[in-house]
């Protein structure tokens, strides 16, 4: 439960330092004193979105720290050490604000992002805000309240989970279908033309190849002739370099000084015949051939007419083959992924259907308690002949939605006989405000959170049924640690504790808080039962209420 809120710098409040305990406690005071701004403090320590005007006028930043005991708060003790967070007797939430804008948020002085705030906060306080009714006539809301008190937060997390996964799955099998009906034609044609490269059988630098043999096959006779006067050359010059060896080798001209012109000479006859015989073994190999001059100059006709037909080089046509192939085979592949998507839609459809399913039976059985124990309350509070029903409608699609499948929508008669209707339809204000009550009390019966914040519910309430509303807030109070802020001396008459807010100053005013105990409460719930002007009367009034408790 919270045990204490210090708020420093917040709007009209310089500093203030509150405790609480266990019980129903009640904060009252003049309209704009600043009993709402204690609440919207607390917010921002449970993850509300920060506005830096609201820093008191003057000042730099605002403080706010927030303690709770959680010695018995199994969930929230478990939030903590799944994050390696303190998770002791004690949490303590805190935020700060410059003027600036710039926020920072801590729990139990770990910085901390406001989201994990805002998810450790719904483990600690519940808050039912005075514009409660309004919201409540949307089908959204009146949805939210029944999976609440039907325990079935974690089933509607997976239902919608699941309903998310199958709508992604839906559109990539529309992107994969539109994809496999554009790709036939030209799987068709990828086909046709790998079919084509395949029966070619060209391979890497076939074409360097078959340039080369047809340089040599289209001048074979000029080769062949060209080699024979090659050898016929080397073989003149053979002969008149063998007589100058052999005049250099001549002892008369033997000496060191001759050594490297004998050594030239002999290389230069080496030489000769080494070229005479390379020219014999290449013209060997050359043969006039027409018929495979022809088959040459065919296959490199082949070869650069597709690879024209491709618009590629003919050098490239068996890269081009190998780019084909892959395509074709993505498109297979692309069929496959099409199956195998419509099979994931299927077990996600099925899933999300169990799902929904349990969903749907935890609904019903939870509508049927909800509106048992909604009219039950309303009896209490003057609405006994209203007929209060939560009727579960399917949806016209079969689809997986996030929602479930059904919507839920809560319908009441406050006439006997009529036909119940949609609260935005049959309910006035007055029993707008005490339905959306009892709705309140009622899932605060089941709700897990040890705090439960109710900000002004009571509006538009009065008389003997604020003194019911004071007696069921009460009963409350006893299961769990219930604050009311409140402008009914009903209600706050049934408090354990009763806080007033007063505002002071002129020019630069500021909230205090006081707790009120004997006389000094009499006295507040007399000025709430008729204003400023206290009679004795008034006061034996107040005092008889705070005796009933």
């Amino acid at each position: 439960m919270l045990l204490h809120l210090a708020i420093q710098d917040y709007a009209v409040v310089d500093h203030l330092e509150l405790d609480l305990a266990a019980g129903m406690t009640c904060i009252t005071g003049e309209t704009g004193a600043g009993k709402s701004i204690m609440l919207d403090a607390l917010g921002l320590c449970i993850g509300d979105r920060a506005d830096s005007r609201a820093i008191r006028p003057g000042e730099t930043k605002t403080d706010i720290t927030a303690s709770f005991d959680i010695a018995s708060n199994t969930r929230a003790k478990v939030w903590l050490a799944e994050r390696d967070l303190e998770a002791t007797g004690e949490c303590l939430l805190r935020r700060t604000i410059t003027a600036e804008g710039r926020s920072r948020a801590y729990i139990n002085g770990t910085p901390a992002t406001l989201s994990d705030c805002a998810d450790l906060g719904q483990l600690l306080v519940d808050i039912h805000s005075q514009h409660a009714h309004q919201s409540l006539l949307r089908r959204p809301t009146q949805r939210s309240l029944l999976d609440t008190y039907a325990a079935a937060e974690a089933l509607i997390v997976e239902v919608s989970d699941l309903a998310q996964q199958w709508r992604l799955l839906e559109e990539e099998h529309t992107r994969l279908l539109g994809r496999t009906e554009e790709s036939d034609a030209r799987r068709e044609l990828l086909t046709y033309q790998i079919a084509e490269l395949e029966s070619l059988d060209t391979f890497a630098g076939e074409l360097a190849q078959l340039e080369e043999q047809h340089k040599l096959q289209a001048n074979a006779t000029f080769i062949i002739e060209s080699a024979n006067a090659i050898a016929s050359g080397c073989e003149t010059q053979r002969d008149e370099l063998a007589r100058l060896v052999q005049l250099a080798n001549d002892a008369r001209m033997t000496s060191d000084s001759t050594a490297n012109l004998r050594e030239l000479l002999q290389s230069a006859l080496i030489q000769i015949d080494e070229a005479q015989a390379e020219t014999a073994r290449f013209a060997e190999g050359i043969e006039v051939d027409p018929e495979r001059l022809h088959a040459t100059e065919e296959r490199l006709g082949a070869l650069h007419d597709l690879a024209r037909k491709h618009r590629v080089g003919a050098d490239t046509l068996p890269e081009l083959l190998a780019t084909l192939q892959v395509e074709l085979e993505s498109l297979t592949g692309g069929s496959a992924q099409l199956e195998d998507i419509e099979r994931q839609l299927s077990d996600t459809a099925l899933a999300w259907r169990l799902r929904a399913e349990q969903l749907s039976a935890k609904r019903r059985e939870a509508a049927t308690i909800l509106s048992q124990r909604v009219m039950a309350t309303l009896g209490q509070l003057a609405m006994h002949k209203c007929v209060f029903e939560i009727a579960l409608i399917p949806f016209g699609d079969t689809r997986p939605d996030p929602r479930g499948a059904e919507d839920v929508e809560f319908l009441i008669a406050t006439n006997p006989g009529a036909s119940p209707g949609p609260l935005s339809k049959i309910a006035s204000g007055g029993e707008l405000s005490r339905i959306s009550l009892a709705l309140q009390v009622v899932a605060a019966d089941t709700a897990t959170t040890p705090t439960m914040i109710f900000d002004e519910v009571d509006v538009g309430i009065g008389g003997g049924v604020a003194e019911i509303v004071g007696e069921l807030l009460h009963t409350l109070g006893s299961r769990s640690q219930v604050l009311v802020v409140t402008h009914q001396p009903q209600v706050a008459a049934k408090g354990n504790h009763h806080l007033l807010v007063t505002k002071e100053g002129a020019d630069q005013v500021h909230s205090t808080l006081t707790l009120l105990e004997g006389e000094a409460r009499i006295q507040e719930i007399g000025r709430m039962l008729a204003g400023t002007k206290l009679t004795d009367n008034t006061l034996a009034h107040a005092r008889e209420m705070l005796e009933k408790i």
